[in-house]
């Protein structure tokens, strides 16, 4: 392979049960594929390890939350990970020795508050964990469970080849200043992990590729009704029943899919990246340089962390 060719991969996978121990093994294996393969990058779907909470009311309606729904909530919650913690130290092992890079969505507890977050993050396999982006902008329901993440995780992260990696989650990936801000940093590889099975999804990815100039990846969960825990909305009568039909995909800079996508099937994509095809992609449009009107539009962004306590010196 070429110094400018970088093999990826992208696992179309759900959550088994919600189960950690269960996800870490499917992780394990998938891992385990795509290094047989010789990939040298792997993206998870988001809310991987901690699960997705598909159909999940928590006993929540206008102004009325009951009994039931708070137990729910705090079994839910107790699936989520420290990040960082005892879960990315096994994945940092886990990336060394396929010698592969992870980006894994799961959902993180924050040890202080206890707020979820749904988050991605990034492991390195010669430095183990090196960042997260939590999801700051949580989908209409999903601002029930989640917090909202902040500017300072927006991480635009370089593995062993200097090319640089970011992931945004789902319907993030429709918040244009998001996309802006991202290009602004240079991604390279734009990784998108979700649970959008639409086919219009797939409209979107390519567009991410085109507008960015960059090669876009993105997994979404593939789940039947079975794989959520027992008791679970998500979980009835049909055990075999699509719940998250998938539709991950691989796509280049000038928006021509190299992989997927992968529908009605749990799986694996593969595909390699031709990196020097980013700059013959910015000869005629580069959105955050030749093609942007800086003296025009400007974009002001926050990276400080929204924190509560404000010590006074």
């Amino acid at each position: 392979m070429s110094d400018s060719k970088y093999r990826v991969a992208v696992a179309q996978v759900g959550t088994p049960k919600f189960d950690l121990e269960a996800t870490l093994a499917k992780l394990e294996n998938y891992v385990d594929q795509a290094h047989k393969q010789q990939a040298r990058l792997i993206l998870f779907p988001e809310a991987f390890i901690g699960g997705y909470p598909r159909k999940s009311t928590f006993g929540s309606v206008m102004g009325m939350r009951s009994p039931e729904g708070r137990v729910e909530f705090t079994n839910y919650h107790k699936g989520a990970i420290l990040v960082p913690g005892p879960v990315t130290d096994r994945l940092a092992k886990i990336a060394k020795e396929k010698d592969i890079f992870l980006v894994v969505g799961v959902i993180e507890r924050e040890e202080l508050t206890g707020t979820l977050y749904c988050s991605a993050i990034h492991v390195d396999p010669d430095h183990g964990y090196i960042g997260k982006h939590r999801k700051v902008m949580p989908t209409a329901m999903e601002r029930m469970c989640w917090g909202f993440g902040d500017g300072s995780t927006l991480p635009v992260v370089q593995n062993r080849n200097g090319h640089r990696i970011a992931a945004t989650i789902c319907w993030e990936n429709y918040m244009p200043l998001l996309r802006s801000y991202l290009y602004s940093k240079g991604v390279q590889i734009y990784c998108a992990p979700t649970v959008d099975h639409r086919p219009v999804w797939q409209s979107t990815m390519q567009h991410i590729a085109l507008e960015g100039r960059c090669f876009v990846l993105s997994a979404c969960q593939f789940t039947r009704q079975k794989d959520y825990p027992d008791g679970h909305a998500a979980h009835q009568a049909d055990s075999d029943a699509l719940e998250s039909e998938g539709g991950s995909v691989i796509i280049d800079p000038l928006g021509n899919v190299l992989a997927g996508p992968l529908r009605d099937e749990e799986g694996l994509l593969v595909a390699d990246l031709d990196m020097d095809s980013i700059i013959g992609a910015k000869l005629d449009l580069d959105p955050v340089g030749h093609y942007s009107r800086s003296d025009i539009f400007q974009l002001l962004v926050n990276e400080k962390p929204n924190t509560f306590l404000h010590e006074q010196q």
